[in-house]
């Protein structure tokens, strides 16, 4: 298959752990999990269904539990059967999936663990924005908590934070960290100037938004997940990527 390639993507992914009824995987950034309609390019679905071509031939399924942003990398759980799925989808609406995420935030903070349940919801309905997809820390938003532990100083003013979400909002750990003045690297939408994002998306990455970002996609990972399965709980984790570790020095 031809892919138009509007953004640079990167498109490997490798295997954490399999049975005969999921898949986990290391998805890397940036890169879309599922295809949305709008741009022919590589996603972790297509590489996914090639990985299990036989299964799928024999029955399988392709159903993705939890999907991350293009530009996170990181811990993506899928079920290859139906029995998988039903499973999984109960286990998480339960809350019984434990994820834990890696952030390289800008500057350091002063404390070494916080919890911020600040609700969130869609910006554009309390304050003007033109990035329809921002979302916003407000009273009136859906319930909202996570938690974070300082873990390393990088070079620059930069700071490694463990970050535990215990809701599933969108956006939400990029929200929080962003309201409690320690955004993402390279966050597009919450970095401080929303701008970034409006450019990002008419000139792609341009040396002028290297300058003012540093990364070219947001500093988030998703490092360890926790899943029953089977009367059984599996962990999985993942190293901080190449692009991350680099910027803590």
């Amino acid at each position: 298959m031809s892919y138009d390639m509007p953004i640079a993507v990167e498109p490997d992914f490798r295997v954490l752990y399999e049975d005969d009824g999921v898949l986990v995987v290391d998805k890397a950034a940036p890169l879309l999990t599922h295809p949305t309609g709008e741009k022919n390019e590589p996603t972790l679905w297509h590489g996914v269904r090639e990985l299990l071509a036989y299964e799928l031939a024999t029955g399988g399924q392709v159903s993705f539990i939890n999907r991350l942003d293009r530009e996170t990398s990181g811990i993506t759980l899928i079920a290859k059967t139906a029995e998988a799925a039903s499973e999984l989808g109960k286990a998480m609406q339960e809350r019984l999936l434990h994820k834990e995420y890696e952030a390289v935030v800008q500057g350091v903070p002063l404390w070494q663990c916080a919890v911020n349940d600040e609700p969130i919801l869609r910006m554009e309905d309390v304050a003007p924005t033109r990035i329809h997809v921002r979302q916003c820390c407000h009273p009136a938003g859906k319930p909202c908590l996570t938690e974070f532990v300082r873990r390393e100083q990088g070079r620059n003013n930069c700071c490694l934070v463990r970050c535990i979400p215990r809701t599933g909002r969108l956006h939400q750990i990029r929200v929080h960290l962003a309201y409690l003045g320690y955004p993402l690297v390279g966050d597009k939408i919450y970095g401080g100037d929303e701008t970034c994002y409006l450019d990002f998306m008419q000139h792609g990455w341009t040396p002028e938004l290297a300058a003012r970002l540093v990364l070219p996609r947001h500093a988030l990972h998703a490092c360890k997940l926790s899943f029953p399965r089977r009367g059984n709980t599996v962990t999985v984790e993942s190293p901080l990527p190449q692009d991350l570790r680099q910027l803590l020095g």
